[in-house]
């Protein structure tokens, strides 16, 4: 969100994640096989793997679930042909949309994608058409009681490109895609835990929306996330928080 920080946001949309836990379950669960195909099953030395466990762990899955998805992965994996998909298209308000797919039907999923456009007045667009705007970057959120000042000493001292203070109090320490984990791991062993974290796509231009386009748009993501063969959603859109918080979601 341009202007202020994701942190009310990942509140305000907290409770609906948690209730997809098992459909998130899922797609991690995808997302490790993907990886221990791709480069074995030791997240040590395959960093697809890793990033995956991260991705797990932030989503609360134990550890001993992960450990039995990786080796069930290195043992079953014939037969298994999963492949990546990007989509790139318009939402409401024309607002740039990136949806990053693992599927082992591409026809299915690029229907359902398509089908899921078409129901908030969007489209599908073409290769490149807005991935141009956007760039792959580790985003680590801290709520408004961490000491701004402290961790920004800390962040910057092992590796982060920037840290973020906004008006409410909350913290962003941005990192490079490659930086993400190491720089993740040396904050944690300093004593800041990150209230939420990840590697995604930032849009470096935001598309400001109304309640309308607002109201579609959150449903447009709701409606791709729910798809099985989706991985993740990106957007510009820019959701004040007057609006965000008026919305009925």
């Amino acid at each position: 969100m341009a202007g202020h920080s994701k942190w009310a946001n990942i509140k305000h949309r907290k409770a609906g994640q948690d209730a997809k836990r098992g459909k998130i379950f899922t797609k991690v669960m995808r997302e490790i096989t993907v990886a221990v195909k791709a480069s074995g099953p030791d997240a040590a030395s395959n960093p697809s793997l890793r990033t995956a466990v991260d991705k797990a762990l932030g989503a609360n899955m134990r550890r001993d679930t992960i450990d039995t998805a990786i080796k069930k992965a290195a043992g079953a994996l014939e037969g298994v042909n999963y492949e990546n998909i990007r989509y790139e298209g318009y939402g409401p308000g024309g607002t740039a949309v990136i949806v990053d797919c693992l599927t082992d039907n591409r026809n299915r999923t690029v229907a359902e994608v398509r089908h899921a456009f078409a129901k908030a007045g969007g489209n599908l667009g073409t290769d490149g058409s807005v991935a141009y705007l956007f760039n792959k970057v580790g985003i680590l959120s801290y709520a408004p009681s961490v000491d701004e000042d402290a961790l920004m000493d800390a962040a910057l001292e092992v590796g982060a490109e920037d840290v973020i203070g906004y008006d409410d109090g909350a913290v962003d320490v941005m990192t490079t895609p490659e930086m993400y984990l190491t720089v993740k791991d040396a904050l944690i062993a300093a004593g800041f835990e990150p209230d939420s974290s990840e590697v995604t796509m930032q849009a470096t231009i935001q598309a400001e929306l109304d309640a309308d386009d607002a109201e579609k748009m959150l449903h447009l993501i709701d409606r791709l996330e729910d798809l099985d063969d989706v991985q993740d959603v990106y957007s510009n859109a820019d959701i004040s928080d007057e609006i965000m918080a008026g919305l009925d979601l």
